[in-house]
Order: C-alpha cells, then structure tokens, then sequence
C-alpha cells in the first residue's frame, strides 16, 4: 500500500514539475510589434535633437587584455618543464617530490611507515611525558587539537 501512496505521490510530483517547467518555456516569447504612437514618436525625432556622444580627445584606461591561455593550458604548462608538449610520470610526479624528501629522513628513496608516520610519532613522544610508552587519560587530553580562531565579527 505504502509504495503505491509514494509512487502516486512521484507521478505527480514529476507531472507538476513538468508543468512548471512548460509555462515558463512558454513565457519566452518574441517581443511584440511595436504599436503605432512608438513609431509616430521615432519618426519625428530629428538628428539635431539627440545629444552628442563624441567624446573628443578624451583618453581614458584602456581595457584590460584578455589572456590567449586557458586555465588548463596555463595548467599543463606548469607540469611540462621542458616544454614538449608531453607531459612524462616524471613531471607530473615533480611536485611532490619537495615533500616526499621531508619524509625520506634516511635518503634512500624508501618511505617506511616509521617515516611517513613521523608526525603522528613526535606529538605521541611529546605527549608521553614519563616515557613509559603508553598515554594515560591525562597525557592524552594534551594531544588535542587548538580550536582554530573564529575571525571577529564586523557587523555593525
């Protein structure tokens, strides 16, 4: 009974949407003919009556100029280093290469999981402030996060 109720429901939920959907494609329309006291008003307008738009010799900023690059050509620009138009494993590997040397203390090109959890390894050794190699409730309450800043408000 319950999944004819929601199907009934979807129909015409569905049917509805579809309806609003209609009327507002219909109400894009052309703009209707222009009446005759707009034209009457047009024609008797003379050239001297409207204002003059020249503006001399004024000099004013110029326009900014559009970039030719798009942002995935500026993207893959970044990545080809030697500017071949390819981009190898190598290059795309290249900026992580600065962090993955912060990790690889011993320089062998082998990252163990003693290294990669370096991080997580320092704040457990400052926690542990008797060196007993475990945390109690106390010591552990010292590993949590600082609240980051809330940016005062400046609504006046």
């Amino acid at each position: 009974m319950n999944r004819i109720l929601v199907g009934a429901l979807g129909t015409l939920l569905l049917v509805a949407s579809g309806l609003f959907w209609w009327q507002g494609r219909a109400a894009d329309h052309a703009p209707a003919a222009p009446t005759r006291l707009a034209l009457e008003a047009a024609s008797s307008t003379q050239a001297d009556d409207l204002p003059d738009s020249d503006a001399g010799d004024a000099v004013g900023p110029g326009l900014p100029e559009a970039s030719e690059q798009s942002r995935e050509q500026k993207r893959f620009d970044r990545l080809d280093k030697n500017r071949d138009g390819k981009i190898t494993r190598t290059e795309m590997l290249s900026p992580r290469v600065k962090d993955f040397r912060k990790l690889d203390v011993d320089g062998n090109n082998l990252l163990t999981f003693d290294e990669w959890s370096v991080a997580t390894d320092n704040r457990f050794k400052g926690a542990d402030k008797n060196g007993d190699g475990w945390l109690s409730r106390e010591e552990y309450a010292t590993t949590k996060p600082k609240a980051a800043k809330k940016p005062a408000c400046k609504c006046k």
